[in-house]
C-alpha cells in the first residue's frame, strides 16, 4: 500500500513498489488526461509535475515518491483549464491529434514557473515532448503568449 498526494487529495493505493506511478495515476486513481507514449521516459506524454518539478511519471516507481511528495497531473493543473498556458494552448489553437498535449501543456507551466519569461531559445530547449504531429512552432507561440498573459508589449525574443 502506498499513499500519494496527487492534485491536493490523499491515496490510497494498493500496488507493488515497482509500478510505474502513471499506471497508478491513470489505472488506480482514474485520472487519464496523463498519457502513456513510449514508458522509457522520452516521449513526455506522461509528464506531471512532482514538488514543482517537471518529471516523465512512466519512470518512477510508486515506491519511490513519498506521501509528502505533491504530484500535480493535467486534471490538477488548474480548475476549469484557467491556467495561462492551458487557455493559451486553445487560444493558438495548439493541437491536433491532441494525444501529447497534456504533457506539453505540464512542460510549458513548468518552464513558465522556472523562467517566466522565456526566449524562444529557452522555450526550444525546455520542450523535450515529442509531438508527432509537429505542431512545435504553435506550441512556441502558445507558450509565449501564456508568457506575455496579463503583460503589454513583447518581450524579446531569443534565438
Amino acid at each position: 500500500m502506498a499513499k500519494l498526494n496527487i492534485n491536493g487529495t490523499m491515496r490510497d493505493v494498493t500496488v507493488e513498489a515497482d509500478t510505474p506511478l502513471l499506471w497508478v495515476i491513470r489505472e488506480q486513481v482514474g485520472l487519464t488526461g496523463t498519457k502513456y507514449g513510449c514508458g522509457v521516459a522520452q516521449c513526455g506524454a506522461c509528464s506531471v509535475h512532482i514538488n514543482d518539478e517537471l518529471q516523465r511519471s512512466c519512470s518512477i516507481a510508486v515506491g519511490d515518491v513519498k506521501p509528502t511528495d505533491m504530484i500535480v497531473t493535467i486534471e490538477g493543473l488548474s480548475v476549469g483549464s484557467t491556467h495561462p498556458v492551458q487557455k493559451a494552448w486553445a487560444t493558438v489553437d495548439v493541437p491536433q491529434c491532441g494525444y501529447c498535449q497534456s504533457g506539453q501543456i505540464m512542460a510549458a507551466a513548468a518552464l513558465l514557473k522556472k523562467t517566466p519569461r522565456p526566449t524562444d531559445q529557452d522555450i526550444d530547449e525546455a520542450m523535450t515532448n515529442i509531438c508527432r504531429c509537429g505542431t512545435y512552432q504553435r506550441i512556441r507561440q502558445a507558450v509565449n503568449l501564456a508568457a506575455d498573459a496579463g503583460t503589454t508589449g513583447r518581450r524579446a525574443q531569443g534565438g
